[in-house]
């Protein structure tokens, strides 16, 4: 690759995701290191050091700046959503929430690179790359909204969470965490403040593995303690059937 090349395509990448989101967390890491490792999938490396560094490691090939874009996306979601920390293990029932919502927040962050990469491009004369950004944006979605079609999410969505729970509630980027992402990409588009309520997750014991219901209290109570829009749990408990205190 170019000198410096990888490091100017994951600078847009971060400000296109931050384009227009508050970052209100008390919890934001001091630094960011992106390392590119050639094998095991893209993560947030939980180092014990104590260090305020967070760190994310992608696997791309050699100029494949769309799947960099896309990977470091989600995981700088993860970064905004204060899991990146020693203590951030993923856990169950919750985890394919935040998934959900870092993949929403990748791809909404795609599709801003993908235009400001045709208007300003980082390489002198490569403006019709933004187009290549675009496609690959838009193949995820469309294979999502199959997915979204097939498990019957887009008909009813409290009731595909009832029916699927099961398998809905694993702790990955699953496929009804990815058709699920399109509803949460949507109400990015449509409310962009709502996006500032990832970095109101996971601040308080338990994180991602107590029950739904208290889940969206916790999550609901930690919006009003950092001044945060709650507009997204909210709109997702009501979503997804889910009321308090729901096991």
């Amino acid at each position: 690759m170019l000198e410096g090349a990888a490091v100017q395509v994951v600078e847009r990448m971060r400000q296109a995701c931050f384009d227009g989101v508050r970052l209100l967390s008390d919890r934001q890491p001091t630094g960011l290191r992106v390392e590119e490792h050639t094998t095991g999938p893209p993560a947030i490396w939980l180092h014990p050091d104590g260090s305020g560094m967070a760190w994310t490691i992608v696997d791309i090939g050699e100029r494949d700046w769309s799947k960099l874009g896309y990977q470091f996306g989600h995981e700088l979601g993860h970064v905004l959503a204060n899991s990146w920390q020693a203590d951030a293990k993923p856990a169950p029932p919750c985890q394919w929430l935040e998934e959900a919502m870092v993949e929403a927040f990748s791809l909404r962050g795609l599709g801003r690179l993908a235009n400001s990469w045709k208007q300003t491009p980082p390489f002198a004369g490569d403006n019709a790359f933004g187009d290549v950004i675009a496609k690959y944006r838009e193949n995820i979605i469309n294979g999502y909204k199959s997915l979204a079609d097939s498990q019957g999410l887009t008909s009813d969505p409290a009731a595909w969470f009832a029916k699927h729970r099961s398998e809905i509630e694993v702790p990955s980027i699953n496929p009804f965490a990815q058709a699920m992402s399109l509803s949460i990409l949507a109400e990015y588009e449509r409310a962009p403040d709502c996006i500032e309520a990832l970095g109101a997750l996971n601040r308080w014991p338990g994180r991602s593995g107590i029950p739904v219901g208290d889940y969206f209290q916790k999550w609901k109570g930690s919006c009003a303690e950092i001044h945060a829009s709650s507009r997204l749990p909210n709109h997702l408990s009501e979503l997804l059937g889910i009321l308090p205190g729901l096991k």
